[in-house]
C-alpha cells in the first residue's frame, strides 16, 4: 500500500475543494443486495466519537495514514462489501480512488464523544440523509444508545426518528445500532445481555414513519436465537472493541451468521488492528464466515 499518494491527497485537500464531488461522481457504485445477498462492511467511524482505544492502547488508531493503509488492505481483500465510516474518512477514501464496487455506509451521530459528560446526547454530527443522497452514497446507519436513566437518550430517539423517516423517503437503507445503556462509575456502559439486547431492539424497530427501509446493526450476545425472533428486520452483526481470545470471537460470529435474518457482518477494530498485525488474514477469516462459498 506504498503506492497511496498521501502527499497529493493532502494537496487536493488544500487546493482544489470541487475534487470531492467529482471523485464521487465518477465512483462506481454497486447494488446493495448481489451474489449470496450478504454483507461484510468494515467499519471505521470510531474516531470521530473520541473512540481512539484498541485491546487497552488508548491511541490505536490515531495515525490516520496508517488506518487509511489498513482499510485499504481491507478494501482490497475479496468478498469485502463495503466501509462504514464519517465524512472524513469516506472522502478521504473517495480521493484514494478506493470505493469503487464498494457500499458506503454513512455515519450519521457521533456527538456523543466517548468519556464526556454529555456522552449520552448522541446529536446528529456527521451526514444527512440530504449529503447522502448528493454523494451518492448507498447506506446511512446511526447508534441508538438508550439510557432510561439520562434526559440526553430522548434527543437521540427524536433524532434518529426523523432520520429513519428521511431515509425512507428517500430510498436509502438506513443501519440502525441500538443499546441498552447505562452510566457506572462515571461511564457508559451497554447492557448485552439478552433481554436488554432484544429491548433495544424492540424500541429501535419502532422509529421512524417507516420501516420499509430499516436495518439493525447487533451486538452477538447470549442467547442470540432468541435476539433474531424479535424481529423481521434484515440484520447485521457487529464486531466491537476486540476483547479474548480471536478463536473464541469467530466461533461465536460464525454461530450467529447461521440464524435466520442475520445478513453479515460490520467489523472495524477487531479485523483493522489484529493481535499479529496481519490484516489480510484477519480480513480473509471474517470473509470466509460470511461469503463461504467465495
Amino acid at each position: 500500500m506504498t503506492l497511496l499518494d498521501f502527499a497529493a491527497l493532502r494537496e487536493t485537500r488544500a487546493t482544489n475543494p470541487t475534487a470531492f464531488a467529482e471523485a464521487f461522481a465518477r465512483r462506481r457504485r454497486r447494488e446493495l443486495i448481489v451474489g449470496d445477498g450478504r454483507l461484510f462492511i468494515v467499519a471505521a467511524d470510531h474516531p470521530a466519537r473520541g473512540a481512539l482505544a484498541v485491546k487497552g492502547d488508548e491511541m490505536a488508531m490515531s495515525n490516520r495514514y496508517q488506518l487509511l493503509e489498513r482499510l485499504a488492505w481491507a478494501l482490497s481483500r475479496p468478498g469485502v462489501d463495503g466501509v462504514l465510516g464519517t465524512p472524513d474518512i469516506i472522502d478521504d477514501l473517495a480521493l484514494l480512488g478506493l470505493l469503487d464496487d464498494k457500499i458506503v455506509v454513512a455515519s450519521m451521530n457521533r456527538g456523543g464523544l466517548r468519556g464526556a459528560s454529555f456522552e449520552m446526547d448522541d446529536r446528529f454530527t456527521a451526514y444527512t440523509v440530504e449529503s447522502m443522497v448528493r454523494d451518492g452514497l448507498d447506506f446511512a446507519k446511526s447508534l441508538i444508545r438508550i439510557n432510561l436513566a439520562d434526559d440526553g437518550t430522548a434527543a437521540t430517539l427524536e433524532g434518529t426518528a426523523q432520520a429513519v423517516s428521511d431515509a425512507a423517503a428517500s430510498g436509502l437503507p438506513i443501519m440502525l445500532e441500538p443499546f441498552m445503556s447505562d452510566w457506572v462509575d462515571g461511564k457508559i456502559r451497554n447492557n448485552l445481555s439478552t433481554d436488554a439486547t432484544i429491548l433495544s431492539v424492540a424500541i429501535a424497530a419502532g422509529l421512524g414513519n417507516s420501516s420499509s427501509h430499516s436495518w439493525l446493526k447487533l451486538p452477538v450476545v447470549p442467547d442470540m436465537e432468541r435476539v433474531m425472533e424479535a424481529t423481521t428486520l434484515p440484520t447485521l452483526l457487529l464486531g466491537g472493541d476486540p476483547v479474548g481470545d480471536p478463536d473464541e470471537t469467530f466461533s461465536t460470529w460464525q454461530d450467529a451468521l447461521t440464524l435466520p435474518g442475520v445478513r453479515g457482518l460490520v467489523v472495524g477494530r477487531s479485523m483493522l488492528y489484529p493481535n499479529d498485525g496481519n490484516v489480510e488474514l484477519a480480513i480473509d477469516t471474517a470473509v470466509a464466515m460470511v461469503h463461504p462459498n467465495l
